[in-house]
């Protein structure tokens, strides 16, 4: 006989439970999608303070922690406010009313909830009565919708938004494991009004100014007109301000299969002479300025017929030629390299294969923007929000959109992040964005370029916190493809990677430092050339050649 893992587990308590839930449900809620979720355990890890409430708990995540319990009589303050105002009728008539959508709001969950019924709706009620109490400083901003705040709850409501207590409940109340579902804020301000309509003129104003508050994007200016139905809570808003509904990744991109492979192979068996001939171009261009001494016997060297007989050649034969070989890779780095790069670009559209597959890690690499900014990247910032990134290889410009950090933003963009990666069935747009800011800022002076350029407006203490937030955030739970964001990545490290300085640096790095049989061959080479000379000077006058002469 098993024991019960779990000694406070009521057995006849849950199957009374499932047993009224499946006599008793007259509405069948099964298509309500999931929309208020656990956080992810692999970001949980990285800093928890940042998804889980610190100051009031909201909904049935949280409930009754005793370190939030303080706030608990905030909340009822905001319960017996409501009552007051409805005058004839009581609280308890609220709650009624949203027991009778109790499945529904079950049904928002991801996380099977214990509670009865009649806590839940009193919870509902409740929590729901203190969050549209906090959210009416955004409606005073355009009008008189409510009432004022409250005396007692004036040292934590700002209108200013400058005490820290107002921006600790902000970031609790954009917490993914804290939301509240949309429709039960709906549903309590229809009990106070006089219509549907006009509770949601009142949520439709308090969600607008919420949303300038908090959208890290300087992109509310043109806010479309807000649908309450089509979202789900207050980070599900927030999520959608920010990336607007995309369409099928299908509609996004079509998508062609690429052709004959074998019709590239004869191409690049051409091709592979013309870089062959690109290097000796440049060899005759130093040269060519140079005709003083040995140069000239180079020269003559270099274009003698043999070696005109040489250039000739495809590569792969010159290759595979003695005294040639080592010098395969270093010269297929600098020349060939460039050449697989344009073939992908400038080949047939990317296949299926490549678009469905996840990206590899390498994939995502990008320089810092110091780096960017030494090989001639600019950088110029844009209010289209992320959907606006995008680099412009004639200007060589990287565009960004403006984000402004303040002491809410690392909570905002993680849990924003958190809900992304457990609720969104295509790419990950805010993670991706959060991964090119974390490749490009490395160091407090990468912040301190972007906040000079105009893309960071920088509202936390110093440039090394920027640096810090954007470092932390390194952890996703899936690596994705967002088309435009890809494109803007690769086009850069394209750009950066085909500089000839960025080129030689990393060539001398790889195959000079770092090769023990390369530096070999020059010392052979350089030694050979020497005994040459003095072979020849012993022959023939280098004084006279050289044009050197000597003072007694």
């Amino acid at each position: 006989m098993t024991s019960n893992p779990n000694p406070s587990f009521d057995e006849i308590k849950w199957v009374i439970q499932i047993r009224r839930t499946l006599d008793e449900e007259l509405e069948d809620y099964s298509e309500v999608p999931v929309c208020i979720f656990n956080v992810p355990k692999t970001l949980m890890a990285t800093k928890p303070d940042s998804y889980v409430p610190q100051e009031v708990a909201l909904g049935p995540y949280h409930p009754w922690r005793p370190e939030l319990y303080e706030m608990e009589r905030y909340k009822l303050a905001a319960a017996r406010r409501i009552q007051k105002y409805l005058q004839s009728l009581k609280f308890h008539s609220l709650v009624d009313q949203l027991s009778k959508h109790e499945a529904r709001i079950r049904a928002c969950y991801h996380k099977f909830l214990e509670f009865n019924g009649e806590t839940l709706s009193w919870m509902m009620a409740i929590d729901a009565s203190f969050l549209l109490e906090f959210l009416q400083v955004y409606a005073v901003k355009e009008g008189p919708v409510l009432t004022r705040v409250s005396s007692r709850m004036s040292h934590i409501v700002d209108y200013s938004g400058t005490k820290s207590a107002h921006n600790a409940i902000l970031r609790d109340m954009v917490m993914l494991e804290n939301q509240i579902p949309l429709f039960v804020l709906r549903k309590v301000l229809e009990f106070q009004s006089s219509s549907l309509d006009q509770a949601d003129y009142k949520l439709c104003s308090m969600l607008a100014g919420f949303g300038d508050d908090l959208c890290p994007f300087g992109m509310t200016e043109d806010l479309p007109e807000i649908e309450v139905a089509e979202h789900a809570h207050l980070l599900d808003f927030l999520y959608h301000l920010i990336v607007p509904r995309l369409k099928e990744p299908s509609e996004l991109m079509e998508v062609m299969e690429n052709e004959n492979e074998s019709s590239e192979g004869e191409e690049g068996s051409f091709e592979d002479s013309s870089y062959v001939h690109q290097l000796f171009e440049e060899m005759c261009k130093i040269l060519s300025k140079l005709n003083h001494g040995p140069v000239r016997i180079i020269k003559n060297i270099i274009f003698s017929k043999p070696v005109k007989l040489i250039v000739k050649l495809p590569w792969k034969i010159v290759s595979n030629l003695p005294g040639f070989a080592i010098l395969k890779y270093p010269v297929e780095y600098l020349f060939f390299s460039q050449n697989d790069e344009n073939k992908q670009e400038n080949g047939n559209s990317i296949s299926i294969s490549n678009i469905i597959k996840p990206p590899l890690i390498e994939e995502i690499t990008i320089p810092s923007v110091s780096e960017l900014s030494k090989s001639g990247v600019r950088f110029s910032p844009t209010n289209g929000g992320i959907s606006s990134i995008a680099f412009d290889a004639k200007t060589v410009t990287l565009y960004l959109p403006t984000v402004s950090l303040d002491v809410n933003a690392e909570v905002i963009l993680r849990n924003l992040v958190a809900y992304e990666s457990s609720n969104a069935s295509g790419p990950l747009i805010v993670t991706r964005y959060t991964e090119l800011m974390n490749g490009i800022i490395d160091t407090k002076e990468d912040a301190k370029f972007l906040r000079e350029r105009g893309i960071i407006l920088n509202r936390l203490k110093s440039d090394e916190e920027v640096a810090d937030l954007w470092n932390g955030m390194s952890k996703s739970i899936r690596l994705t493809k967002v088309p435009f964001l890809d494109k803007a990545i690769e086009d850069v490290n394209k750009y950066h990677s085909g500089r000839w300085k960025i080129k030689a640096g990393k060539f001398m790095k790889r195959y000079v430092f770092s090769s023990w049989q390369f530096l070999t061959f020059l010392a052979a080479i350089l030694i050979l050339l020497l005994m040459t000379l003095q072979a020849f000077c012993s022959v023939y006058s280098c004084r006279r050649i050289f044009k050197v002469t000597t003072h007694q």
